[in-house]
């Protein structure tokens, strides 16, 4: 019993040895990405266009509504709603898509993996620091908009803000998922960047295109034309902010209401759960098929 003990004890104590060097490689690695994400013009950029846009939309949505022009972070959420569809997924989609494959068109990916680390090591530690440098330009736009409104019309509206921030992350994070799968199987930068324009061009554009061309094609029903919405992430991102606005889905049609009725106090979480689902399946996808890769 003993010799047992001692056994189970020793492997206790080395597989937390080998959780915490696999932990330390993942956040080296982050650190690094996070570093280098910082010092990039895309960064810069990035940041300074959501900013400007955030604010400008801002202005202009409640602009003329109460006696200070503002009516407050609520109407705010709800007029940078569109500006985040098609922003911050164009954003996360780039800065993904460009990391394996950039990496591997420098030839610096050769000597990340010469190092004692695993595969699985270097795009957990690359995704991390791409999505903290997201979350960092997010909350730069959002916060410098929060101040004007704070300043200009208080803290009428606050928890919708904050819902809005909060669900715009989790869309960023689904985003940079799908941008980092096709860094994976992409052998070149601009083919990667590539794949992710048209990837973001899809589900900005043609998808609401062609969900309504089948609707009224095939005549398929309302449930059908919800699980299809579904499968889209920025529709689920967009029915999820209205839902946690405390606003009607009533304003997206049939469709709409059709949710609302079936699924009432749990439609938010069902929403939530797809932009989670959006997230984890492309980076499990990438990680497994960037493990099993034998070459560079």
């Amino acid at each position: 019993m003993t010799t047992l003990a001692a056994t189970a004890e020793l492997n206790s104590i080395e597989s937390s040895a080998l959780a915490r060097s696999f932990t330390g490689g993942m956040i080296s690695f982050a650190r690094r990405e996070f570093r280098d994400a910082i010092a990039s013009k895309w960064f810069v950029l990035y940041t300074l266009a959501f900013t400007v846009l955030a604010v400008g939309v801002s202005f202009l949505s409640l602009s003329g509504v109460g006696s200070q022009g503002f009516a407050g972070f609520g109407r705010t959420a709800a007029g940078l709603l569109n500006l985040i569809m098609l922003v911050v997924p164009l954003m996360a989609l780039t800065a993904g898509a460009g990391s394996i494959a950039g990496e591997r068109e420098r030839g610096t990916l050769l000597y990340l993996l010469a190092q004692p680390v695993s595969r699985t090591q270097v795009l957990l530690g690359k995704y991390l620091g791409l999505a903290g440098t997201l979350v960092c330009s997010l909350c730069i736009g959002f916060g410098v908009s929060a101040g004007v409104l704070a300043w200009k019309a208080g803290g009428v509206g606050v928890g919708a803000y904050a819902m809005l921030v909060a669900f715009t992350v989790l869309l960023a994070l689904a985003m940079l998922s799908v941008g980092m799968l096709i860094s994976v199987v992409s052998r070149k930068t601009t083919v990667a960047t590539g794949l992710a324009l048209f990837i973001w061009l899809s589900l900005v554009f043609v998808s609401d295109l062609g969900l309504m061309a089948s609707s009224i094609l095939f005549k398929l029903r309302v449930q059908e034309v919800f699980g299809l919405a579904l499968l889209n992430p920025l529709q689920a991102f967009k029915m999820a902010v209205i839902v946690n606005m405390n606003a009607s889905l009533d304003v997206l049609g049939p469709v709409g209401a059709y949710a609302s009725l079936t699924f009432g106090g749990s439609l938010a979480w069902i929403l939530a759960s797809t932009l989670v689902l959006w997230m984890v399946v492309p980076l499990g996808l990438a990680t497994l098929l960037f493990a099993r890769r034998g070459t560079v």
